[in-house]
């Protein structure tokens, strides 16, 4: 019998490619997506596998809410695998609206892991066949890491943000599932993932589609906060790889090994726009920034996977993308973008200055 994977959060940003990948296989598989279409999700990100024949063939949509048990039941009884990636995703807005980060990354993962028991429980009387699930988590669940340390996963979590809260309280309830009730569950903390289909909210997108635009570039502060940069298709294609290889009760860090300071990911960003850095505009840091994330991907690594794309060939080729698609950028500003924009940078950018870029 051929697999029926669940994936939450299935049209938005990793999740939708996670999808593509997966039925891209074409070895039968089934997918079955789950997504509230909030803001960051967006029925264009699946219209590939939907105007694929044998694809749309193999696919399901559903729009619900994983916090809802009346709509997460029936499709957990039909899926011998779960992937979790929904979530509310962007660090800024859980500063502004704490709650719909705690809804969706702790009610919500709850109501999954209660469906994901029923499951098991009916496993273990011979019902049905095992169904495995996997929690999709942040290096933000580390919390700011001096140089030149690098997480394990076996480090204690410190998150410093609304949103790296709800991540660490969701993995807190998935091993303690785990634990108490011996479901087959497995977590990835990914790296800051960037590529085509991100919400223009993220530093990539944001800084792409405003230079394209010639609308100016909000740097937080010095622009000297460290991040490891991971493509969108290796962070897809890793959590498949845990999903298939990864140990019940085990965390894998899924990590980019790019570490850039936002600076320099900001001057590739002005080079494949050809912009300059006229447009970057220095302004007040966010409360609580975490200075540098670095995860040591070798758990991972021992298993068989390592990321492939190199970041000096997936960032031209994500700018390309977004010059390319001017259609699916509108779609993405629509709704409470100008509002969100506003509220986020507007008296930011009233009290930022011009960059200095004049050698130290």
């Amino acid at each position: 019998m051929s697999e029926t994977i669940l994936i939450t959060g299935g049209a938005g940003f990793i999740g939708s490619e996670l999808v593509r990948q997966t039925l891209g296989r074409g070895d039968g598989t089934r997918v079955v997506v789950l997504d509230k279409l909030t803001y960051a999700g967006n029925r264009a990100n699946l219209e590939a596998v939907e105007q694929d024949p044998e694809q749309a063939a193999r696919f399901t949509f559903v729009h619900g809410d994983i916090a809802d048990p009346e709509v997460v039941g029936p499709l957990m009884a039909g899926a011998t695998a779960v992937v979790n990636v929904a979530a509310e995703t962007h660090v800024d807005r859980s500063i502004l609206d704490p709650e719909a980060f705690l809804r969706t990354g702790v009610i919500g993962v709850h109501v999954l892991l209660e469906a994901v028991k029923v499951e098991h429980q009916r496993a273990g009387r011979g019902e049905r066949g095992p169904v495995r699930f996997l929690q999709v988590s942040t290096d933000e669940v580390y919390g700011d890491i001096e140089a030149p340390q690098r997480s394990v996963e076996t480090d204690g979590l410190a998150p410093r943000s609304p949103y790296a809260a709800a991540k660490a309280s969701s993995e807190l309830l998935v091993r303690a599932y785990h634990i108490t009730y011996g479901l087959d569950l497995v977590m990835t903390r990914g790296s800051n993932t960037y590529g085509p289909h991100q919400h223009p909210e993220k530093l990539i997108p944001l800084f792409t589609t405003n230079a394209l635009d010639g609308k100016p570039l909000p740097m937080y502060g010095d622009g000297m906060q460290i991040r490891d940069w991971l493509h969108v298709s290796d962070h897809a294609a890793g959590i498949a790889f845990v999903l298939r290889n990864g140990v019940a009760g085990e965390a894998y860090n899924v990590a980019g090994e790019h570490l850039l300071p936002n600076r320099e990911v900001i001057g590739q960003l002005l080079a494949a726009t050809g912009r300059d850095w006229s447009l970057v505009r220095t302004v007040p840091d966010r409360p609580g920034h975490d200075r540098r994330y670095a995860m040591d991907g070798s758990k991972l690594a021992a298993l068989g996977w390592r990321p492939r794309v190199a970041f000096e060939t997936g960032l031209p080729e994500t700018v390309a993308w977004y010059r390319d698609n001017p259609a699916w950028i509108a779609s993405a500003k629509t709704g409470d973008w100008d509002a969100y924009y506003a509220r986020q940078y507007g008296d930011r950018l009233a009290a930022g200055q011009a960059v200095d870029t004049t050698p130290s």
